[in-house]
């Protein structure tokens, strides 16, 4: 019976001593290690590629953010505010009904196939708006001129880049609506088009928010 009683007691000790060193290992040193290592060599990812501009966070360089006009009274869909560069489509955006305390942007794709009549009237209702939106007294944008990237959300929703395609037929448009010369904000998106990672994966982008980061302080020098 002693022998038993004593066992049972080196057991329960040898299982509780081995629980506090694996939770020392495992959830003190592992994630103290791992984020000094990720601070150290990563900081501007481990925080998540945070975009700081007049001293402020004012985004992610990975999430895409919608440039638009407050909500007039009566209106449930707000305008695009066409002074600055617009990124893709975000119609796979879900809303947020159960925890209402927050306010919170669900990603999300439009699961949508390519022959569903409400995705085709997304993209002929997209079209036409940048054919219309991005024309100007001088400049006429081409139905054959706009990008799939501009008609289309991503799978995420939040792509925070645009084809250089795309922010090319804008300009005429930016630079007319902030009073800036064309030849200048094309040199802009030059300077801020990125080309294929590793120099063959993907395909050349321009990342929108840093760019309307950029044409901000244009506009504040001119």
């Amino acid at each position: 019976m002693n022998n038993s009683v004593s066992n049972t007691a080196r057991l329960l000790g040898a299982g509780l001593r081995a629980l506090l060193v694996l939770t020392l290992v495992t959830g003190v040193l592992y994630p103290l290690v791992v984020t000094g290592i990720a601070q150290g060599l990563f900081n501007d990812k481990a925080n998540g590629s945070e975009v700081r501009a007049d001293g402020r966070v004012v985004g992610s360089s990975l999430i895409g953010q919608a440039y638009n006009l407050p909500l007039k009274a009566g209106q449930k869909t707000p305008a695009a505010d066409l002074k600055w560069f617009q990124g893709r489509p975000q119609n796979g955006l879900g809303t947020n009904s159960v925890n209402t305390r927050y306010k919170l942007v669900l990603s999300g794709a439009t699961n949508r196939s390519g022959d569903n009549q409400e995705l085709i009237g997304w993209v002929k209702d997209a079209k036409a708006a940048v054919v219309r939106d991005n024309s100007t007294a001088t400049y006429q944008v081409k139905p054959s001129q706009v990008p799939a990237d501009a008609v289309t959300s991503s799978g995420s929703g939040l792509d925070p880049d645009i084809s250089p395609q795309y922010a090319d037929i804008q300009v005429h448009r930016v630079a007319e609506r902030n009073g800036l010369s064309t030849a200048r904000v094309a040199e802009l998106v030059d300077e801020h088009t990125e080309g294929r990672t590793l120099g063959f994966m993907g395909e050349p982008r321009v990342n929108v928010l840093a760019l309307n980061i950029a044409l901000k302080k244009l506009v504040s020098k001119s």
